[in-house]
């Protein structure tokens, strides 16, 4: 991992810190401690998601023009000023503008930081750099949670804004750890596509529709790109049967339906975030040198298996700590599988890319992240709360779905996108290729 590399992991570790101290606390702050009820905490939520929906659509092209340096300043700027806005907002139209200011301030860092990601790495290099940055992620969100919940008190509204302060310092040591880096020149990445993996050097993007090749530009390039297209709805399903039932209808469903303590959930995200911990690195080293589509497929087989773990915590007939171990074990598969995820999905939307649209792409997968964040809580929510066996059948299908989407993109693939470590073999190869003809006879003997 070179300095650029390490700067940038650095940062993004800070910044998920940073986030952990506020985002388990943002409803209780906005509704209890400000007093401004439910109904205006859950706007408050609608309207940090709905931001980062206005926003993303624009981000990908000013990446791609400006670089995604001045991108990441910007938003962690602006996400600064959110965070502190929401620490001193007592009434309902500034916790809606600051939400505002957060939510589209830490949405275009996410894409930004990916290209980043993507200029500063090899397609053979980009496993690992996503999957190590999905690890400090969480392990950020997961200790700034946990220091977090010890600073706060509901009856001091003061130790909130400690909270919303700390996270606002993480936002401009991110800005200031960017600016530090030393990106590899735009002009040595746009345009260029390396066809065989000996010219694929550091900061190149793998293989992809290229500007000028007869597809057009901007979103109808990246419209036409079938693989890519297949992929965004495969991120699509992945975040609505995981990521958007989280906090909404799993949770519904667990203290309804499986009489799980309110308190237990919180020992389920912890579980998760373990999982992905302890088992990222394990995982990487079974996962990287497999075909991507199959991993995706497998994931969805483990979600599969979590639904129905969930379904018998809540429809079984066991004891309450047998509901409520599955309903842990439930939180644990998932963690595995994100885990899995993590040095797949991200690094196929940058080999997808062409040089010139890496930071459209990113943003474009984002959007859909954003949008399956949006629409999961609305839809897993009301079923999680009061249709529980179909709420279960739901989301095992849907995880059913993941594997054959993840099956079907992988004949779009080509063998090096499907599979990076090929084009590693394929250098050992060309570079020990043994000699033949005229000249290998005058070559000495040993």
């Amino acid at each position: 991992m070179g300095a650029a590399m390490r700067r940038i992991q650095a940062g993004n570790a800070l910044s998920a810190f940073g986030l952990g101290f506020t985002v388990p606390y943002l409803y209780v702050y906005v509704a209890q401690v400000r007093d401004l009820g439910a109904g205006t905490a859950g706007a408050v939520l609608a309207v940090f998601a709905m931001a980062a929906l206005v926003v993303l659509p624009f981000t990908g092209r000013v990446i791609d023009r400006r670089g995604p340096l001045p991108v990441l300043v910007g938003g962690g700027l602006l996400a600064s000023v959110g965070a502190l806005a929401m620490g001193v907002s007592g009434s309902v139209p500034a916790a809606v503008l600051s939400a505002t200011l957060l939510g589209a301030g830490t949405a275009v860092m996410q894409p930004a930081l990916a290209t980043m990601i993507v200029w500063c790495s090899s397609p053979t290099t980009r496993t690992r750099a996503f999957a190590t940055q999905f690890f400090l992620a969480n392990l950020g969100l997961g200790v700034g949670g946990l220091i977090g919940g010890q600073l706060v008190d509901e009856s001091r509204p003061g130790s909130f804004m400690l909270l919303f302060s700390i996270e606002a310092v993480m936002f401009l040591v991110l800005a200031g750890i960017a600016l530090t880096v030393r990106l590899p020149r735009p002009g040595a990445l746009v345009g260029v596509v390396p066809q065989d993996p000996q010219d694929a050097g550091d900061g190149a993007a793998g293989p992809g529709p290229v500007a000028g090749d007869g597809r057009g530009g901007g979103m109808r390039a990246l419209l036409s790109h079938r693989a890519m297209l297949q992929l965004c709805v495969l991120g699509f399903v992945l975040f609505f049967a995981c990521y958007g039932q989280f906090e909404s209808g799993l949770a519904a469903y667990g203290t309804e339906a499986a009489g799980i303590d309110p308190s237990t959930l919180g020992i389920a995200l912890a579980a998760n975030t373990a999982v992905i911990v302890i088992a990222q690195f394990v995982v990487l080293r079974l996962v990287e040198r497999r075909k991507r589509s199959r991993v995706i497929a497998a994931v969805g087989l483990i979600w599969a298996l979590a639904w129905v773990i969930a379904g018998y915590a809540g429809l079984g007939h066991g004891s309450q700590l047998m509901a409520t171990v599955a309903f842990i074990s439930t939180y644990a598969l998932f963690g595995l599988g994100e885990a899995m995820l993590s040095p797949t999905v991200a690094p196929l939307v940058a080999d997808l890319a062409p040089a010139s649209m890496v930071g459209q792409y990113n943003s474009a997968f984002a959007l859909v992240k954003q949008l399956a964040l949006a629409v999961g809580p609305a839809v897993g929510g009301p079923m999680g709360a009061a249709l529980h066996g179909p709420y279960i059948v739901t989301f095992v299908l849907f995880s059913l779905g993941i594997t054959a989407l993840a099956l079907r993109l992988g004949r779009q693939l080509t063998p090096v996108q499907d599979q990076p470590s090929l084009a590693t073999a394929s250098r050992v190869v060309v570079r020990h290729q043994p000699e033949t003809g005229p000249e290998a006879a005058l070559a000495p003997t040993r």
